[in-house]
């Protein structure tokens, strides 16, 4: 019996290392994989976009993707195209994601209001990412149709005070940069119009060409090509200076045309989840100031009527005060209008 025993128990002992053992190399695996630095070897680099391909963001980002695979020393950089809720689900897709550096989201302005047009955007701004840092501004055109009667911004103001009763104003769907300039545009003129909503600014610009709606107000990115061929009327531009691209250099800006306060750019940032090592952020930064002077991926930028970030908002603790300043400024505009994402 009592050899028995003792068979059981050294048994018993040794089953107890081997558990032990499994677990501790299981540890260190762990604590091996969590310890490599980014980039990890053959892991490809995802940026989320919360938007269609071929529309602004994604065009930013297939750039940023060309130009940041050497300076982050990266083999492969992915688009993924995340629709949804107003831009929310791809948010929350880049919040919930590994804080290994292979996955950040590329987002502009909508970082900033969808607090306030989404009542449960299922994450916190200030607290659920890691800012890397802003990359462009794109200023937004004042545009309408090709058989509007106005010539210039006076007379197209005057049009509006006899016509406001059945004039109307497109948007590419709430929340977004078309839907945002207009509602600081109509808060602007103290005037609502009809606002009609559309699944994207490709349909909005088709209607405005062919008469359908009258006014639209978006980015110089997207109303560039109209603008030049003549298809749409342009009358002003929301930067603070005037833009130096020959298609938009006879336009004056909304404060030369004395609309106090109407400022508004449609910025662009990248964002990683929470957690993220400061060593990979650092890397992250590095690498997208170098994008940023790079001359090849500045003219693609600049062609499209983007203005580089060239002042503190490249670092990401500066990014993170602008976005929560954006945030304290659009609430109350879209509240007062009283509309929603969800």
């Amino acid at each position: 019996m009592t050899c028995q025993h003792d068979k059981r128990y050294v048994f018993g002992v040794v089953q107890k290392m081997c558990v032990l053992g499994l677990a501790a190399m299981a540890f260190l695996f762990a604590s091996q994989v969590s310890a490599q630095t980014f980039p990890i070897k053959d892991k490809p680099v995802t940026i989320v976009v919360p938007f269609t391909a071929g529309g602004p963001t994604d065009r930013l980002a297939r750039d940023m993707a060309e130009a940041l695979r050497k300076p982050l020393g990266v083999n492969s950089i992915v688009v993924e195209n995340v629709l949804g809720a107003g831009g929310a689900i791809a948010t929350q897709k880049v919040a919930r994601a590994a804080p290994d550096g292979h996955t950040i989201l590329i987002h502009h302005i909508g970082m900033a209001t969808m607090p306030a047009l989404n009542r449960n955007p299922g994450f916190q701004v200030d607290t659920d990412f890691t800012f890397l840092g802003m990359i462009h501004e794109v200023p937004m055109t004042i545009v309408a149709r090709p058989t509007m009667e106005a010539n210039d911004y006076k007379q197209l103001s005057a049009w509006i005070s006899k016509n406001k009763d059945k004039a109307n104003l497109g948007n590419a769907g709430v929340g977004s940069a078309s839907h945002l300039c207009g509602l600081l545009w109509q808060a602007a003129m103290k005037t609502e119009l009809a606002t009609i909503p559309y699944k994207g600014v490709s349909m909005a610009i088709t209607d405005l060409m062919g008469g359908q709606i009258d006014l639209l107000c978006d980015q110089t990115s997207n109303t560039m090509a109209y603008i030049e061929g003549k298809k749409v009327k342009a009358y002003a531009v929301t930067s603070p200076k005037r833009l130096t691209q020959p298609v938009f250099s006879t336009l004056p800006t909304m404060q030369e045309l004395g609309v106090k306060g109407f400022q508004i750019s449609i910025w662009h940032g990248a964002y990683g989840p929470k957690g993220m090592s400061a060593d990979t952020q650092a890397k992250w930064n590095a690498a997208m100031r170098t994008v940023l002077t790079d001359p090849a991926f500045v003219k693609k930028q600049q062609d499209m009527g983007a203005v580089m970030i060239s002042d503190k908002r490249i670092e990401p603790a500066e990014h993170r005060k602008f976005v929560l300043s954006e945030i304290n400024k659009w609430s109350p505009v879209i509240k007062a209008a009283g509309v929603y994402a969800d």
